[in-house]
């Protein structure tokens, strides 16, 4: 079997594995157009990594790229949580308020099983995606992330318990709202 390419991987990863990459991405973020744009900017940054030349020379394989696309995805969703939190911060500096929409809107909204996850803090919703969607092992939730096991223990732990009320609220409204 020759050597691939780096960009003749990441087109096998694009037909092979792009739909995963794309769900994963979808409950990261919560919405289709966010998932597109972070599996693009993904693969972008991909082909604009330079390849050195012993991993040139090794090959790439499917299961090392996609795991970098995977791992890129979630530092790009990550990266812009920050951002926005950040803004948040300073915004009310430099922008005048937006005007609040009626609270009845919001009011009577089903909570699914996406609308829970968005709820989730981002690390928390990190590992619970990675895990229980991407069917992780903890070992290598904790190595995608960078953090410690129990770190990713304590995030399951936490996601669960969230997740269990938000979804328990939800059951409750639509039984009628007795407890």
């Amino acid at each position: 079997m020759g050597v691939s390419t780096w960009e003749e991987t990441l087109a096998t990863v694009v037909r092979e594995h792009g739909p995963r990459l794309q769900r994963t991405a979808y409950l990261l973020c919560g919405d289709r157009p966010g998932a597109e744009d972070l599996v693009q900017e993904a693969f972008v940054r991909a082909l604009g990594r330079r390849r050195t030349a012993a991993q040139v020379a090794h090959g790439i394989e499917t299961y090392e790229a996609e795991a970098y696309l995977r791992r890129t995805i979630l530092n790009l969703y990550l990266d812009s949580y920050r951002r926005r939190r950040r803004w948040g911060g300073i915004q009310h500096l430099v922008a005048r308020p937006d005007r609040s929409e009626s609270a009845t809107t919001a009011v009577d909204q089903r909570v699914d099983a996406t609308q829970a996850l968005a709820q989730l803090p981002p690390q928390v919703r990190a590992c619970v995606v990675l895990h229980y969607y991407g069917d992780l092992p903890v070992s290598q939730v904790a190595a995608e992330l960078g953090i410690a096991d129990g770190s990713v223990k304590r995030y399951l732990s936490d996601g669960r318990a969230m997740l269990a009320v938000h979804l328990a609220d939800d059951a409750d409204t639509s039984a009628g709202g007795k407890p």
